[in-house]
């Protein structure tokens, strides 16, 4: 027999999901400390060694000694991976070389410092992103960390040593560790090693106790570092309940449950419960479960349970609500999933009479709750005359009751026009089709008016004696008072069935709401488009006139969007918008905060604080706002802070990627172009010194060839330096074109011979289709073009073989090749062989690597194409595709414009 937890379906997939995580490959060990100094490196390697010992593949990837003599002697006997250098401002960093640990692959691997930041030039800003691609190829990972580098705990932890910390780990890869094991130490034992000098030398040791290791700073950086792993190891056990189906709660920790509803008494509960959950510094959770009989409540009874929620939410508590069609199966069923060991309910305030007759929650929950503690609490007595007088239903229009005559009335009419013709037993089905079309028309007050009608008139109208309320015969009391039992249930189970119908459709409305807006905020990451989707479907879903007030960098607010067309709000108060925005709390219309407003003012809270403050009125319901739509418009609200957020986090990633970006161009530069700068200046000084030193000595020949040499060097010197303003200019869109008509051949000409002194005669061999073909070019740019694919051809073809240029015309462009007999470009590197820096396997020594991407930029700013081909028999072929020319026509433009 499957219990009701088994058969959900929910419950299965999440079983699967965690099976699914159990056996992902690579599994995050961390150890983890409150500070440093109190031996998580030293427990890591101690354990690595037992591990070893077993006959695991265990590997020293990185591991941060500091100097310790003790945590040094335990590296001996593991194998340790390479470091790898980084050059980085002149000087040489030793980081972690993740490629060679991905090429050895362990089966654990040890990186200290989960939160250390990598140097430029690495493939990863951080080095926790290191270890997930570690764990992603299947490696388990042993790491350190301390607590104050936990993301969520970084405004703590500043709070309370008055120290920022800039290095921190997202707290996804903490919750992705299957082990997390604390190292810990007395805080007067950690000061007297720091005394010692073991964990940092002499004058910092000194500077850090005055500080950061303060004893007050330790105490409570041990506390938290006690509640991440107590709150991790609390988080496993759960897991393992829900994958093993563990019903019953496991009371390792004591957490309540309490259960409110639409009663005054609510508020007092929650606050009796809030002064329980202190006393026993335990957490603690609020639910309120929605039935079919939720949609018949009044207003005022809607609104106190969302204010009984929000009551809950300032004292600290977790709110939920639940929906099902028992209060007490689903507040139960909460408490097992959460694993509460107690429930708080109030006192009921209804008859005894009633609870014997209608059943009482309180019973129902204290027999269903198994193990779990249940605790009644009572209120104080105005609080339970409150609870006597309150409504929970919404009258019916006095209509309703009319209508419910008028349908008796007309089943009377078939009913008697029937008698004659059938029997009793069918007449009597007319009058419980009334009934059923009065409950699901007008609700149950009427349909049950209807039933003990129904059973009136058929009496008096088609039971014998007729026209009187006798019974000639004692078998038609049984069947009156059958009918009027089936009645009053068909009435019942219809509004229920009802009632039920319309939350469900009130749910699928609210998450088709939801989901549209999601899907479409997820599709873009511009905050401009984030903020007119959200205020889109807001206006649409609300019926509403919507408006945003965001803040400047002083915090100023100023409306910087609003809804479109009609929905447009232009009457908005700032001074409201600005009270909202201080205190992250719902105010305006409908509120208890400055309700002479005409619109609600709603917090965009996302994961950061406050991003700004959201604007509605309502145009159909005026200055009423119903506590169910509030909470969706809150919903809503946070959607659209998280999307902003997020979008955020990205251009702040792309920024990221951007700066390390360029400082490895900054890196590849100095280190190409160093030695490229070296050469020529070298040959230029040594020529020139020779020149200057020995005059006399030299012959004639002698100090030709040694002006020559300086002459061809400072040429060499000078087209670097081309090349480096040309792809500034490039990178940056500042190229201007002074578009004209050229002829192709004067072009290629041009370039030809301003690389023949280095090429020589004969090396060249210039084939064109058309010598009249002209180009709408900038002659001097694609000039430049030209010789960087000659000079990059010449580096490439051995002395005895030639270079050919060559040029082919169709009707609208001219593809201009230029071969050479080198040893080619493989697959892997077309891709990239016109980026900067770049430069090919096979290349020599010289080269700045610029050239080709150059090229590639002018020619792009013409509007051409350029690619690489593998040349048949040998080699590679540079082609470079411009528009011919358009007779008389001349412009000028610029590039990226």
């Amino acid at each position: 027999m499957m219990t009701s937890e088994e058969r959900d379906p929910g419950a299965f997939l999440a079983r699967i999901k965690e099976e699914k995580s159990e056996g992902a490959p690579g599994r995050l060990k961390i150890f983890f400390g409150a500070v440093a100094g109190v031996g998580k490196t030293y427990c890591m390697l101690q354990t690595a060694r037992k591990l070893k010992a077993d006959g695991l593949d265990v590997v020293i990837g990185y591991v941060e000694t500091h100097g310790r003599a003790e945590t040094a002697a335990l590296l001996e006997g593991l194998e340790q991976i390479p470091l790898k250098k980084l050059e980085y401002r002149g000087t040489q960093q030793l980081e972690f070389d993740l490629d060679a640990a991905l090429s050895r692959k362990p089966q654990v691997i040890l990186v200290d410092e989960l939160a250390h930041t990598n140097a430029p030039g690495s493939r990863h800003i951080k080095r926790w992103q290191d270890v997930e691609e570690l764990l992603d190829s299947g490696v388990d990972v042993f790491t350190t960390l301390n607590v104050q580098h936990v993301e969520s705990l970084n405004d703590l932890v500043d709070h309370i040593t008055g120290v920022p910390v800039q290095e921190r780990v997202p707290d996804s890869i903490i919750e992705r560790a299957y082990d997390i094991e604390l190292i810990d130490l007395p805080p007067d034992e950690l000061i007297q090693r720091v005394k010692e000098g073991k964990v940092y030398l002499q004058e910092r040791a000194m500077h850090a106790l005055d500080n950061f290791f303060r004893k007050g700073n330790l105490i409570a950086l041990r506390e938290l570092a006690l509640r991440v792993t107590a709150d991790r190891v609390e988080a496993q056990m759960d897991q393992y309940r829900l994958s093993r189906q563990i019903n019953e709660p496991w009371p390792a920790s004591e957490k309540i449950l309490v259960c409110v509803s639409q009663s005054p008494l609510s508020s007092t509960v929650v606050r009796a419960a809030r002064r329980m959950a202190a006393g026993l510094r335990a957490k603690w959770m609020v639910a309120y479960v929605q039935t079919p009989k939720s949609a018949s409540m009044s207003a005022p009874d809607r609104n106190r349970v969302v204010q009984t929620l929000r009551l809950a939410e300032q004292l600290g508590a977790e709110s939920r609500e639940l929906i099902g069609s028992s209060v007490s199966e689903e507040i139960v069923k909460c408490a097992r999933q959460n694993n509460v060991s107690k429930i708080v309910v109030g006192k009921p305030a209804q008859a005894r009479w009633k609870e014997m007759l209608f059943g009482s929650v309180v019973d129902d929950i204290i027999r269903r709750s198994g193990i779990i503690d249940v605790y009644v609490i009572t209120g104080e007595k105005h609080s339970h005359e409150a609870a006597q007088t309150f409504s929970s239903r919404q009258r019916t229009k006095p209509n309703s009751y009319i209508k419910a005559l008028v349908v008796v009335a007309l089943c009377t009419i078939l009913a008697k026009l029937m008698l004659p013709y059938f029997e009793l037993s069918n007449v009597v089905m007319t009058y419980m089709l009334g009934v059923v079309i009065t409950a699901n028309q007008y609700g149950r007050g009427p349909s049950v008016l209807a039933s003990i009608l129904s059973v009136a008139t058929f009496d008096f109208f088609c039971v014998p004696p007729y026209l009187t309320f006798a019974v000639s015969d004692t078998q038609y009391v049984v069947t009156f008072a059958v009918m009027l039992t089936a009645a009053l249930v068909i009435s019942t189970l219809t509004t229920r069935v009802k009632q039920q119908a319309e939350s469900a459709r009130q749910r699928e409305e609210r998450t088709y709401a939801l989901f549209s807006m999601s899907r479409e905020l997820s599709s873009t990451l511009d905050s401009q488009g984030l903020f007119e989707i959200g205020l889109r479907h807001i206006s649409a879903v609300f019926h509403s006139q919507t408006a945003l007030f965001l803040p400047d960098e002083k915090e100023n607010l100023t409306v910087h969007a609003r809804g479109l067309g009609r929905h447009a709000l232009w009457n908005v108060d700032s001074g409201v918008a600005l009270w909202v925005f201080r205190n992250k709390k719902p105010a305006g219309a409908g509120t208890d905060t400055l309700p002479a407003a005409e619109a609600i003012y709603v917090p965009l809270l996302g994961y950061k604080g406050v991003i700004g403050v959201l604007v509605v009125s309502f145009l159909e319901e005026g200055r009423f706002v119903s506590p169910d739509r509030l909470r969706l418009l809150e919903t809503f609200a946070s959607q659209i802070a998280i999307a902003c957020e997020r979008a955020d986090l990205a251009g702040e990633s792309e920024k990221a990627r951007l700066q390390m970006r360029s400082e490895q161009l900054k890196n590849t530069l100095l280190s190409s172009v160093s030695h490229d700068l070296r050469t020529p200046l070298s040959t230029i000084a040594g020529a020139a010194s020779s020149i200057a030193e020995d005059a006399t000595g030299l012959s004639a020949h002698d100090r030709k060839a040694l002006a020559q040499m300086i002459c061809l060097e400072s040429q060499r010197l000078n087209s670097l330096v081309t090349n480096l303003l040309a792809v500034t200019k490039v990178d940056s869109g500042e190229v201007e074109l002074s578009i004209e008509d050229y002829p192709l051949d004067e072009i290629i000409g041009s370039a030809v011979s301003a690389i023949i002194p280095a090429i020589g005669e004969g090396r060249l061999e210039v084939r064109l289709d058309d010598n009249d073909a002209e180009v709408s070019v900038d002659e001097p740019l694609i000039q430049q073009v030209f010789v960087n694919l000659l000079e990059n051809a010449l580096k490439h073809t051995p002395d005895e073989c030639k270079i050919e240029v060559t040029a082919t015309i169709s009707d609208t462009e001219v593809v201009v090749s230029v071969r050479d007999n080198g040893p080619g470009v493989s697959d892997r590197e077309k891709c990239k062989i016109f980026e900067k820096f770049q430069r090919g396997s096979n290349a020599g020594s010289g080269g700045s690597g610029l050239g080709l991407a150059i090229a590639k930029g002018i020619v792009h700013a013409h509007g051409g194409k350029i690619w690489v081909e593998d040349a048949p028999g040998g080699g590679a072929i540079f082609k470079v595709a411009l528009p011919l020319a358009a007779k008389g026509k001349r412009r000028c433009i610029a590039s990226g414009s």
